[in-house]
Order: structure tokens, then sequence, then C-alpha cells
């Protein structure tokens, strides 16, 4: 089966590892730093407090002339634009940063008004950021978004539980000029690794399982995983040399995700 490679994150312009990393969860720099080396370039920092071990990665590339090879997304919350920009400078000061590659406004399960969206664009107007990305639950949205061109790629909730993405997000953004896309959820918050929640007879996935099942789909570009130390940095990474799901894998990971999905609905 062949590896995962390095792609292009939509029509960005970005080259990109397939499997993202994101802070918050407690992994220390280290974990993040052997994630890079390995190509993981995507860092993404959103809520949460436990994020000292990717900051500090981050420092610690960039300290070795290294900072056009990562690509660094801030995800905010605001929903006003003064405090969005506001907080994003601060934490570009705090890390000793002049932009991020990526701002992504986070959790819009409507449209983002139109006040917000004209700030993050003058932001990406003053080199704070290069790109723009959106968040959110409504899947319909993320097509009508991208028809109107004002974000260059989204982050999007896929996994073996929650796969309507396929055919209400990537059946719509195909061909040249598409924008990137970004999972998250590979696990389904863990349900999809809990040993209690299998089908009977079933036996329990590997991380990456979860993580190659959503890279297996030829839409997605990058794959977010949030470790909470370096054994589940190297676990995901083994991701990359499995590389996607053969047919048997791909139906096993379909059948254990619609029965984690039919016996929690909580999500």
């Amino acid at each position: 089966m062949a590896a995962f490679k390095e792609r292009a994150l939509g029509s960005t312009g970005l080259t990109v590892g397939p499997l993202g990393m994101a802070a918050s969860y407690g992994a220390p720099a280290e974990a993040f730093e052997e994630a890079f080396d390995r190509g993981c370039n995507y860092f993404y920092l959103g809520g949460g407090r436990r994020k000292a071990g990717m900051k500090q990665a981050i420092r610690n590339i960039c300290s070795q002339g290294l900072r056009d090879k990562l690509v660094i997304a801030f995800q905010s919350y605001a929903r006003f634009g003064y405090l969005m920009e506001w907080v994003f400078k601060s934490r570009l000061r705090a890390m000793g940063l002049e932009r991020a590659d990526i701002l992504v406004l986070g959790w819009h399960n409507r449209r983002p008004s139109p006040g917000l969206v004209t700030r993050a664009r003058a932001m990406k107007s003053k080199g704070l950021c290069s790109y723009l990305a959106m968040s959110g639950h409504q899947r319909s949205l993320f097509p009508q978004l991208a028809a109107e061109g004002q974000f260059d790629l989204f982050h999007v909730r896929y996994n073996a539980a929650h796969r309507g993405a396929q055919t209400e997000i990537f059946a719509h953004l195909q061909g040249n000029g598409r924008p990137g896309i970004v999972t998250y959820t590979a696990t389904r918050w863990g349900q999809l690794l809990n040993p209690h929640k299998m089908p009977p007879g079933e036996s329990v996935p590997a991380p990456s399982d979860c993580y190659r099942f959503a890279l297996s789909n030829p839409a997605v570009d990058v794959c977010m995983c949030g470790p909470q130390d370096i054994s589940q940095v190297r676990d995901a990474l083994q991701t990359l040399e499995l590389g996607p799901l053969d047919s048997g894998d791909m139906e096993r990971m379909k059948r254990i995700g619609d029965y984690v999905r039919s016996t929690n609905k909580r999500f």
C-alpha cells in the first residue's frame, strides 16, 4: 500500500503533510518537533489552555530558520472583528511571530457576520495572515461559502461515524481552484477507540486506522491529530507509512462508525 505523501492544501499554494497537529491536549514540544521532522507541518492552535508544548515547538523550529516550512493556523472564536484582531495580534507577539499562515474563524454553524469577515479580510490584507478558513458543523453552509470565494480552506468534522461530509461537502468542492479541506475529530472524541463501544465481535481500531479513514478520501488534504503525549504522536505517525485503507478495512471502519453513532447520538 502506498504511503501518504505531502500534498497541496487545496489551491492555497501551501504544501502540507497529511497529518496535522493540534495543540491544547498536553503533548510536549519534543512530540511536535518529532512530528515536524516526519513531515507533519500543519500546526493548529485553537481553544484550550494546554498549548505550551506546541508554542515552544514553533519557537524551536523557527529558531532553526525553518519558519517557511511550517503552516501555522490560529483559530478565533471571537464574534466581533475588533476583538478578533486584538487577540490575534497579541498571540503573534507572544510567540515572536510576524504572521500566521491561516486565520480560522471558529465554530460557525451559520454564516459569519459580514463585519467579522470584512475584518478578517482586512487582517489578511495587512499581512497578519495569508489565508482565511472557517470551521463549523452546518455542512450545507460550506459549499455556499466556497462558491462565494471568501475562504481559502475549511475545517470540517469527518470520521467513520460522521460521514455526511462526503456527499454534502466533498462532492461539491472538487477540481482546480477548490478550497483546502482539513478534517478533525477523526476518533469521534475517542469513541471509535473505546472497547466498550465496539459492535459485538469487532476488535478496536488503532488510532492510525481512524486517521487513515479520513485521509483515504481524496478530498481530504489534512487530518488533524490532537496528541496528549509523545506516544500518541508516534501511534499517529504510523498513518503515514500505512497509507489508505483497503476495501475490507474501510468497510470495517464504516461498520464500527455506524454502530458507535447508533448507540451514542449525543454528538
